[in-house]
């Protein structure tokens, strides 16, 4: 019997969208809670900084490289059977990881299998809201990714008050069953009635005598079709948006990585300094929302990539502020408005893919841009040179670069998030920008066109010379402004 589809901007599609809340703050959220366990299972594993590094580094690598291969298991089974598939993979993670006896089978357990399932999960919730909602895109963005400063608020303390009365293995057998309410998640993504014509695809090619190009070639053309490269070639938005986000992740999670020894640094108690990271991630559950009311208006539908260009150049400009003062009062501050412009960036996020790309491509196009966000995320800690001081409770660890090279100042890893936020901003805003005049010249070229094709041709009667005959004249009107 076949299933009833739900309908769009329906009573079901806010259930939906808690749904994919509680999903983005169990899996983008889960990552801030890790640094908690590095001291323990250094211990436990008799390992280096390095080799233990090497467990979150994989986590967070996987959450976003997975994305192709979440977009092909979408277009295959649809997003509700990803979702749960994701949960059941990131379960199977966490609780094969608390009985790991070396780091390597932490690496495949914890790291990769847990963080394919995370992709999984987060990003088809992210492809299923855009099927749900339609004139109310925006808002409903802003108010899933809620879902992630409640992750980031709630699995530190989580994780802490577990590693207190279980040790790290228990913790991570609770963790297990915790990811299965992404199943749960993912069985209230119920099919959509949707107005968006399905994907076209190209048949299969025709017979050839030599079997290996042919091969070659369909092998090609599934790359290019599931890594979305030909959107990338051919939209020139989408490739505008996918660089400047790759550039501007070189420097967007160094003060959510940094903050905290850079206070402790300059005298701030332990306590106070972990502080800050809360007072961000509890601020921007509030401001999330208004960034998605703001955004959600029709005043600033065609103005939506341009404030997040601004919102990114906000966060950069932001960042020296740290470099001004280290006073606790000053970095509260900074923590406000440091929120401001993070929610902007975490709100618009997503919406502005939805503007670029049609929602029939939007999981490959998500596929690939978070491919390059995770090449990005992998290569920005190792330049500015990460610690894992005590007092942090997130982030991704690395080795030294910037930090070696300048004794450990770390005004110099502000200044290096400042230079790539505020370079991405200013090439995306002008590139939109470009993008944007050349349209609107290519539109008025075109109705030129068109309006001299249709030109009213009007006969007129012209007296000759001597006044004796009269001849008939086409008159040709142009049309030379619009």
């Amino acid at each position: 019997m076949p299933q009833a589809l739900e309908r769009a901007e329906g009573g079901w599609a806010w259930v939906v969208l808690l749904a994919s809340m509680m999903t983005q703050g169990l899996t983008l959220g889960f990552p801030t809670c890790i640094g908690i366990f590095f001291t323990e299972l250094q211990h436990e594993f008799q390992a280096s900084n390095s080799e233990t590094s090497w467990f979150p580094s994989i986590l967070t690598a996987m959450l976003h490289a997975g994305g192709p291969l979440c977009s092909i298991l979408v277009g295959r089974f649809g997003c509700r059977v990803t979702v749960m598939l994701g949960g059941i993979l990131a379960c199977l993670g966490m609780v094969a990881s608390s009985f790991c006896r070396t780091l390597s089978q932490l690496y495949v357990a914890a790291g990769f299998i847990t963080g394919l399932g995370m992709c999984f999960s987060f990003q088809s919730t992210i492809t299923v809201l855009g099927f749900y909602f339609t004139r109310r895109q925006a808002i409903a963005n802003a108010l899933a990714s809620v879902g992630v400063s409640l992750g980031i608020t709630l699995w530190p303390l989580l994780a802490r008050y577990l590693l207190e009365d279980l040790g790290w293995r228990g913790t991570f057998l609770v963790f297990g069953g915790v990811f299965l309410h992404c199943c749960v998640c993912g069985a209230i993504l119920r099919p959509v009635a949707t107005s968006v014509p399905p994907e076209t695809r190209e048949g299969p090619p025709p017979p050839s005598k030599t079997p290996v190009p042919s091969c070659l070639a369909a092998c090609g053309r599934a790359v290019q079709r599931h890594l979305a490269f030909d959107i990338l070639w051919h939209n020139a938005g989408y490739r505008v948006f996918t660089l400047g986000v790759a550039w501007m992740i070189l420097g967007f999670p160094l003060p959510h990585v940094f903050l905290v020894p850079y206070a402790m640094r300059h005298g701030v108690d332990e306590h106070r300094a972990a502080l800050l990271i809360s007072i961000i991630g509890f601020s921007n559950i509030f401001l999330r929302p208004m960034a998605g009311l703001v955004a959600g208006r029709q005043d600033f539908a065609s103005h939506r990539k341009y404030l997040f260009s601004l919102a990114v150049l906000l966060n950069g400009l932001t960042n020296l502020v740290c470099v001004a003062s280290a006073d606790f009062r000053v970095l509260v501050g900074y923590c406000l408005v440091y929120s401001v412009s993070m929610s902007g960036v975490g709100a618009l996020f997503f919406q502005v893919l939805m503007d670029v790309v049609p929602m029939d491509r939007f999981s490959r196009a998500l596929g690939l841009c978070t491919v390059l966000e995770s090449i990005s995320i992998l290569i920005s800690p190792p330049l500015a040179g990460e610690t894992w001081e005590g007092g942090q409770e997130g982030g991704r660890p690395g080795g030294r670069f910037l930090l070696d090279t300048t004794n450990n100042n770390f005004s110099y890893v502000f200044y290096m998030s400042s230079f790539f936020l505020i370079s991405a901003a200013l090439f995306m805003g002008g590139s939109f920008c470009a993008l944007q005049k050349k349209e609107k010249q290519g539109r008025q070229a075109e109705a030129e066109a068109a309006t001299r094709e249709a030109a009213p041709q009007r006969t007129l009667t012209v007296e000759g010379t001597d006044g004796s005959e009269k001849r008939p004249c086409t008159e040709i009107m142009y049309v030379t402004s619009v």
